[in-house]
């Protein structure tokens, strides 16, 4: 028994006064409406009308029942309307997480702008520089910089990132420029935990190169680092997005690039769902036209 569908057919009955009169304005059939009824008495194990050949009424139990059947149809339409309404402009919650400094400089100024379109959106923003578990931790959506290896999740492409060799003007001055990968393994190279720390993948006539490098200093955090290889100490190798703002002020340039790997994905992720929450689609999609065709 559809419960709110019988509900909803004791109060026409009631409003109605009849049966029939009932059915005409349900659009169904005499027979359903009189089934509906039955089945919802049986189910509350009460009698709701008195009916006899001539009229129908209803009895102190209908009458206590009909308020609250109201008070639920009222509640169910109300749910129904706020769907509905945040179909067209999203409300609420939703978690979020990134790489940190990608987060600082590309996502969080996409989710300020998303914010400034729906005012009636909250978000709570995670910037971790480790593979979370948005399942186990409860975030919606996450934007990662990798091929997607869990199964549980969706994946959808919003550009790429480069893995680039770069160095110091300085540096380069006292060093030379390497031309080939192979070199690097002489160089001082200055290397981040775990992302850099062990060897340093190349392509060469379209086959995988790898070059183990070693150096004087090593970070667990790439800001640093880039710094250090700002400041002519040696050779890093980061992703592009990491490195852009100083090649453009001239303080590092990129080496090798026709040696680089494939690029990697930048993707938007989230959770396998038949039917998304209306501000996760919404927010899937603001993400995809702000980032489309993102080649770093």
């Amino acid at each position: 028994m559809d419960r709110l569908k019988a509900m909803q057919t004791f109060v026409h009955i009631a409003d109605q006064g009849s049966l029939t009169r009932a059915a005409d304005a349900l659009d169904a059939s005499l027979p359903a409406v009189v089934r509906s009824l039955a089945a919802l008495e049986t189910h509350l194990g009460v009698r709701l009308f008195h009916r006899t050949t001539r009229r129908i009424s209803l009895t102190e139990e209908g009458r206590h029942y009909l308020q609250s059947a109201r008070e639920v149809l009222a509640a169910a339409d109300a749910a129904d309307r706020a769907l509905t309404a945040d179909a067209a402009e999203p409300a609420g919650q939703l978690t979020v997480t990134a790489p940190v400094l990608f987060g600082h400089m590309y996502v969080a100024p996409a989710i300020v702008r998303f914010l400034q379109r729906y005012e009636r959106m909250r978000c709570s923003v995670l910037l971790h520089d480790r593979s979370v578990n948005l399942l186990e931790e409860g975030v919606d959506v996450g934007i990662r910089i990798s091929a997607l290896d869990d199964s549980s999740l969706v994946a959808q492409q919003l550009g790429s990132v480069r893995r680039v060799v770069v160095a110091s003007p300085a540096w380069l001055r006292a060093h030379g420029r390497p031309s080939h990968p192979s070199e690097l393994s002489r160089a001082n190279c200055v290397c981040v935990q775990p992302n850099t720390a062990g060897p340093w993948m190349f392509r060469d006539n379209g086959r995988p190169l790898a070059v183990a490098v070693r150096g004087n200093i090593e970070f667990n955090h790439i800001a640093p680092a880039i710094e250090t290889c700002a400041a002519g100490l040696g050779c890093g190798m980061f992703l592009s997005y990491q490195v852009l703002p100083l090649v453009a002020e001239g303080r590092l340039e990129i080496l090798l690039e026709e040696f680089e790997a494939p690029p990697r994905p930048v993707s938007v992720i989230y959770p396998h769902a038949r039917l998304l929450p209306t501000r996760t689609r919404v927010f899937i999609d603001w993400m995809k036209t702000e980032f489309s065709g993102l080649r770093l």
